[in-house]
């Protein structure tokens, strides 16, 4: 279903083996959440999505694991920014601002997807779902 959607906006999407139990499940446990289904399904279907140049456009477990590690501990970032345990990110777009869902009291409630501004430290809403934001990302309908 995944693959199928994004290869009607983009033909030479390039997609990865699908996630094993064990990568959905350190994901989950890493952040103590419950992946929302339309991001589990994806990933369960294709480990990430990259563009023809390599660059992805839906991070895989080991980068979301590494990304969202590096953003809550980095001492650096404590110093600049409020905290990221209320956003898990998912993909970024690369100039340094990042894409996400939003975490609120330690769970994921809706499938809304956010940017996080690398300059300003602002979080906002770009898309209603995962699909709608891989949709209008692709098209050029979102930017930042």
């Amino acid at each position: 279903m995944w693959k199928d959607f994004i290869r009607t906006i983009k033909e030479d999407a390039a997609f990865a083996k699908a996630a094993t139990e064990a990568e959905l499940e350190e994901v989950s446990d890493r952040f103590n959440l419950v992946l929302p289904k339309e991001l589990k399904d994806l990933l369960e279907e294709t480990n990430g999505v990259s563009d023809e140049y390599g660059c992805h456009l839906v991070w895989p477990t080991s980068r979301i694991i590494e990304e969202n590690l590096e953003a809550r501990s980095s001492e650096d970032y404590k110093d600049e920014y409020m905290p990221f345990d209320s956003l898990l990110f998912v993909a970024d777009a690369g100039n340094g601002d990042l894409f996400g869902y939003s975490v609120l009291n330690g769970a994921i409630t809706k499938d809304d997807i956010y940017t996080w501004n690398h300059e300003d430290d602002s979080r906002t809403w770009v898309a209603p779902s995962l699909k709608q934001f891989i949709e209008g990302w692709i098209k050029g309908e979102i930017s930042v």
